[in-house]
């Protein structure tokens, strides 16, 4: 165990905070074995694993625990499905690859997204036209009172946009220790309905896909619009798109012709880079802090030594604009530590 640790390696910010404690664990009995001895300590816990979607805004005064459980296995159920399996500390992009190069269908459209597993139900991750709710078996956690694992299936996870259990009653009550997915062998259900994801493939001249020709597809895109973290601090998107009344779209249609909008039900998801970008953040500096030129929905760590502080506050400009802009509330994606 490390004490004062520097975390500035281990969030994609490039945050300098320390951890009061800091441990690396690389099995569930390292773990419970860790929790055990910290419990007689009564140290608040921050569990690490990517750390593509946490933001430190300051010293943390507890023990710091970085995931390191590896290990992916597979189980064929039928001729068209099989469960595979990933614990928590497997790169989340790697267990795509691994995915396809098996030709298991099911997480091509997620490729590219930093981070590890054991963060992905947390969030429901999701991009072009898939969230990991559309191929959760289950899951495996730890109870952080009982010490007993436990497992969650579909419907306990209660998923929703960028939520789950985990993020809600369940936050700071349970550790994932690893992630199953139902994909397919054979029948692949290819999504292309993202009007990205159509241009990219006619661009490369595709066009009947396979699901390693969406994953490319996927990686072009992302590598064109959003700047990679080992080069620039940043967590990804930083904020939810926002779903508003159906009635307070079409009043925003009358203010705002060229507003984006997604329809469901009685309801229109926004896209939050459009208002942001209307709001005139994107490319913007303040200090060490920028919304990214390319992709207004991304904050970065322009300098490399912003602190979590600074890039907060940022953020918190962006929301109260685009609340007096549009009467919309943007809702942070990032956790706040």
């Amino acid at each position: 165990m490390h004490e004062n640790f520097s975390l500035k390696s281990f969030n994609t910010f490039g945050v300098d905070a320390n951890a009061r404690y800091f441990t690396e664990v690389n099995s569930v009995e390292e773990l419970i074995k860790t929790l055990k001895r910290s419990n007689s300590q009564t140290f608040p816990l921050l569990f690490l694993g990517g750390g593509s979607n946490i933001l430190l805004t300051r010293d943390f005064d507890g023990l710091a625990i970085q995931l390191h459980l590896k290990g992916i296995s597979e189980e064929i159920i039928n001729e068209n499905e099989v469960l595979v399996t990933a614990k928590a500390g497997e790169n989340w992009h790697e267990l795509v690859l691994f995915c396809l190069n098996k030709n298991y269908g099911g997480l091509e459209n997620l490729s590219l997204i930093p981070g590890n597993v054991g963060t992905s139900p947390m969030q429901n991750i999701g991009a072009y036209g898939t969230e990991i709710k559309d191929v959760f078996a289950n899951c495996k956690v730890l109870n952080l009172e009982t010490l007993e694992i436990e497992n969650f299936n579909l419907e306990q996870c209660r998923f929703g946009y960028r939520d789950s259990i985990f993020k809600q009653e369940g936050k700071g009550k349970y550790v994932i220790l690893e992630v199953t997915f139902r994909l397919t062998r054979k029948n692949h259900l290819i999504k292309t309905e993202y009007g990205a994801i159509k241009t990219e493939l006619e661009i490369l001249g595709i066009e009947n896909p396979t699901i390693q020709d969406i994953s490319k597809a996927v990686i072009n895109i992302r590598q064109s619009k959003l700047p990679d973290p080992k080069v620039i601090g940043n967590a990804g998107s930083f904020f939810k798109n926002p779903t508003i009344p159906l009635l307070k779209f079409e009043d925003l249609k009358q203010k705002f012709s060229t507003i984006q909008g997604y329809p469901n039900g009685n309801s229109v998801k926004v896209p939050a880079g459009w208002l942001i970008e209307q709001c005139g953040w994107k490319g913007k500096q303040i200090g060490n802090v920028a919304s990214h030129q390319l992709q207004s929905l991304v904050i970065i760590n322009a300098t490399g030594n912003a602190t979590g502080k600074e890039i907060f506050d940022f953020s918190a400009m962006i929301i109260d604009s685009v609340k007096e802009k549009f009467g919309i509330e943007l809702e942070r994606e990032v956790n706040i530590v």
